[in-house]
């Protein structure tokens, strides 16, 4: 008895979904992946195995995709292989078949189409870096052909021992799939294979969250004694510090300032600088201004805190190292405008909206933030002074301690 032809039907192609390679006969087969259906022709030649893909299930249907076969199983037994056959008309057209596109080659060009939307530079570099390092698997890896068990093999060994690194990567690769499939690179019919909700989420262990106090705030009563060990230490950084204390701001935010930035007692942020995208009024208390002072203003376009190099500011780390150096290497610099949040709502009558803002946080519509600009700036004014005042209150070091300090 021969062997069985036609066992599929186009209802079967059309709703199959478990992952599977199921025989038509005659060599025909439907190829299904978690990235979609393609049909393929297996064959013998010169004793080994042979596949010839047909094209994807979506563009080729199942009646052509038999007429193909079939034309497949005439060339053979005509003695021709013909995977070398179609090639050898497609070169004969003027049309050499294009190589498929890859997930390395896809993500390099689908990141440069949407980089110019990010202001930050390091993430830039993140995003192209952990997928060259942690999805290097996928790299050469067809589109098409990507299915869960490759993006587990991606993730597997690294989600328990870098878990928020595993996460950004699978966040990464699902980006990119899903733009490939935007482009008609996958088939659109498809589930993503690196989605996390009902897919991936009940195939990886729970995640090992970050233990409380990633960024680790110093408890603001204990910010007065500090401030005045950091007050009794002669470094550029140290007063980088304070500054940034004093205003509760952002590492970047100080060690990027200009002295352009500077009017009087206020300082404005650009908005490359902000990690919102806006620009942000920052109301400067006598004690910041003095720093200010203490740094003795210069050309416009020069750095507050300048680094040792010529015309750069200082190093992305000099705050952290000094918290090292003062022996509160637990507490982190981020850590200060949390201890600034928990002051400005344990101790003062100022509605949190304002403390929000001061944080450059954002509040409300933009048409109510716009609307009450004026008075919010006035309100944080006094929040600042009255912060500086609190950070100010612990008693003179004794010698001894300004040894330590």
């Amino acid at each position: 008895m021969g062997r069985q032809v036609n066992r599929l039907n186009v209802r079967f192609v059309q709703t199959v979904s478990e992952p599977g390679q199921y025989a038509d006969g005659g060599g025909l087969y439907l190829l299904t992946t978690n990235g979609g259906k393609r049909w393929i022709f297996l064959f013998r030649w010169n004793g080994k195995r042979c596949e010839m893909g047909l094209g994807a299930a979506r563009d080729v249907t199942l009646a052509r995709a038999r007429e193909l076969a079939a034309e497949a199983r005439n060339q053979i037994r005509e003695h021709n292989n013909p995977i070398e056959v179609r090639e050898a008309e497609k070169a004969a057209a003027g049309t050499e078949p294009a190589p498929p596109q890859t997930f390395g080659a896809f993500a390099e060009s689908y990141i440069d189409s949407i980089e110019d939307g990010w202001r930050n530079e390091k993430h830039r570099q993140q995003w192209r870096n952990s997928l060259r390092e942690h999805a290097k698997a996928l790299s050469k890896k067809p589109l098409v052909d990507i299915s869960t068990d490759d993006v587990l093999g991606v993730l597997q060994p690294i989600w328990r021992t870098k878990p928020e690194t595993a996460n950004r990567v699978r966040g990464r690769i699902e980006r990119v799939l899903s733009a490939a499939k935007a482009r008609g690179l996958r088939d659109r019919d498809a589930a993503n294979p690196a989605q996390w909700r009902g897919h991936l989420d009940v195939l990886l262990p729970k995640r090992i969250k970050l233990a409380r106090g990633h960024h680790a705030a110093m408890p603001y009563a204990g910010l007065p004694p500090f401030m005045r060990r950091l007050a009794n230490r002669d470094a550029t950084a140290a007063r980088a510090l304070e500054f940034l204390i004093l205003n509760a701001s952002r590492t970047g935010e100080v060690l990027g300032a200009r002295w352009s930035e500077i009017d009087g007692d206020t300082w404005i942020v650009p908005a490359e600088r902000m990690k919102g995208g806006a620009a942000h009024t920052v109301t400067l208390s006598d004690a910041a201004v003095a720093i200010l002072a203490e740094m003795r203003p210069g050309d416009p376009d020069a750095y507050i805190f300048p680094g040792q190099k010529p015309a750069s500011p200082l190093s992305n780390m000099s705050m952290e190292m000094l918290l090292r150096r003062m022996k509160v290497e637990r507490f982190t610099v981020h850590g200060f405008r949390s201890a600034f949040k928990d002051w400005a709502l344990d101790c003062t009558e100022i509605p949190d909206e304002i403390s929000e803002e001061a944080l450059a946080h954002i509040v409300g519509s933009k048409v109510r933030r716009a609307y009450r600009r004026g008075e919010a700036l006035a309100r944080r004014r006094r929040l600042m002074t009255t912060w500086a005042e609190f950070l100010s209150a612990a008693p003179e070091l004794s010698a001894v301690e300004k040894e330590a300090a």
